[in-house]
């Protein structure tokens, strides 16, 4: 989820979409919370570690 917010916000900067752009941002944040969350121990969805 982090690799593909991060995608989306270099193809929405690259070819000025705004819609591209806010959506990565959205995953980078979403996927670094479930990502520290799973390092922290918590389960996440129903596992114990979240990639």
């Amino acid at each position: 989820m982090i690799v593909l917010g991060v995608i989306l916000l270099v193809i929405g900067w690259v070819l000025s979409i705004s819609i591209l752009w806010t959506i990565g941002i959205i995953l980078l944040v979403i996927g670094a919370i479930l990502w520290i969350l799973g390092a922290l121990g918590h389960a996440v969805g129903g596992r114990r570690h979240y990639w």
